[in-house]
């Protein structure tokens, strides 16, 4: 079929909740992807952070041909070797004492609410901040400090207030004898790439001890190598309670996780939390796979040295483009222009994309960068050039 029979169709027979770009895409080799007309995309979208390996990566290749000849799927009825390994990986790494295993962000930072509840026998308030995001169920929308995401759903969930991200005092101000939790991104994603202050997450750290309060970090997007550490927080003194993650997690398929302080973890009994996909033989294979590959291969460092790289070529193109780039800004390789009023982000996007360069938007007009980890110098060289004359034509 072409392109415009396929978008047709889509149209008849899926429900219209997506703004998709007018491309089917057919394969992928490493970090590009090509379309149904042979056309050749330079991926800095990477499946929204979910491709952490790109496409096509020999390692998670062998693993998917190994766990297709032995076990998919058995549900958590029984035990099974791959989600155990993977959760004590996961933990000796985050300094947290058990996991939970679930299918994605939003089901993720669910469990976390829960945990956070039953935990605090009785308290129920969890902050959180303005530009986050914690995913698209009920609880998550509301979780969530941007009401274009609320919109049309009242009533919301009760239980959950905002406070502006990098204000301290805003937190301390509202603590109150019902509020058990507090959940932040350290880079907010969907947000704009806002990168938690110096001193920010350590005096809310501080204030969590001091009103025994849980803090809670959603790492669904920027864990998992994506800054250069395991866990973005990481970067930070601190060290949470509960830890949400998903995304980069199965290179490419659907897992979430979340981790929690054993003291915390053992809140939950039998019977009060569950997911019938939750922890696959199949997926924690791929998982596992990717998660030593990410700590004893060198990849964490090898993020760090790209994500200095792309984010000191965005900062060029800010002081050539004064005019249309407000900003430029990010942590590893989890990076974003902000442009200025006059020029769409949007716009950019999709002249981007006719330039054969795959990025995404976020809040507060930026066009955002989450590239495959295994990104190259002279990957980031062919995009910042991309970029350097679609801006030019833009501005």
């Amino acid at each position: 079929m072409t392109t415009q029979e396929i978008i047709a169709q889509e149209h008849e027979y899926i429900m219209q909740t997506y703004k998709r770009f007018p491309i089917v895409m057919t394969r992928g080799e490493g970090v590009r992807v090509w379309d149904n007309d042979g056309k050749c995309y330079l991926d800095f979208l990477a499946g929204i952070a979910v491709n952490a390996l790109g496409y096509n990566h020999p390692i998670i290749r062998e693993t998917i041909h190994k766990q297709a000849d032995g076990l998919i799927h058995t549900s958590n009825l029984f035990y099974t070797q791959n989600q155990i390994e993977l959760a004590k990986l996961m933990t000796e790494h985050s300094g947290m004492g058990r996991a939970f295993y679930c299918n994605s962000g939003a089901e993720a930072n669910e469990g976390a609410f829960k945990l956070a509840r039953k935990w605090g026998k009785g308290r129920f308030e969890i902050l959180t901040a303005l530009q986050s995001f914690h995913g698209r169920t009920l609880a998550t929308i509301t979780a969530t400090g941007q009401t274009k995401y609320q919109d049309g759903f009242a009533p919301l969930m009760p239980g959950f207030r905002y406070v502006p991200f990098n204000d301290l005092e805003a937190v301390r101000q509202n603590i109150r004898p019902d509020t058990v939790a507090i959940m932040l991104e350290a880079v907010q994603g969907e947000g704009g790439i806002q990168v938690a202050t110096p001193g920010y997450l350590e005096g809310v750290a501080a204030l969590c001890h001091e009103h025994n309060i849980l803090l809670l970090f959603d790492e669904v997007q920027a864990g998992m190598g994506r800054t250069g550490k395991l866990f973005a927080f990481q970067h930070f003194n601190v060290q949470p309670d509960i830890i949400t993650t998903a995304k980069g997690l199965g290179a490419g398929f659907p897992i979430g996780m979340m981790l929690a302080r054993r003291e915390v973890a053992d809140a939950f009994e039998f019977g009060n939390h569950a997911s019938t996909f939750g922890g696959g033989e199949f997926v924690c294979g791929v998982a596992l796979a990717f998660v030593n590959l990410l700590l004893h291969d060198g990849l964490l460092d090898h993020v760090v040295k790209m994500g200095e790289q792309l984010l000191s070529k965005l900062r060029g193109l800010q002081a050539k483009y004064p005019n249309a780039i407000a900003d430029a800004r990010g942590l590893g390789l989890m990076a974003g222009l902000q442009f200025r009023d006059a020029i769409p982000a949007a716009d950019v996007g999709a002249a981007l994309r006719e330039h054969g360069l795959l990025t995404a938007t976020a809040g507060g007009n930026v066009v955002r960068f989450v590239p495959p980890l295994v990104i190259q110098p002279a990957d980031i060289e062919e995009a910042i050039a991309i970029l350097d004359k679609t801006i030019g034509n833009l501005a």
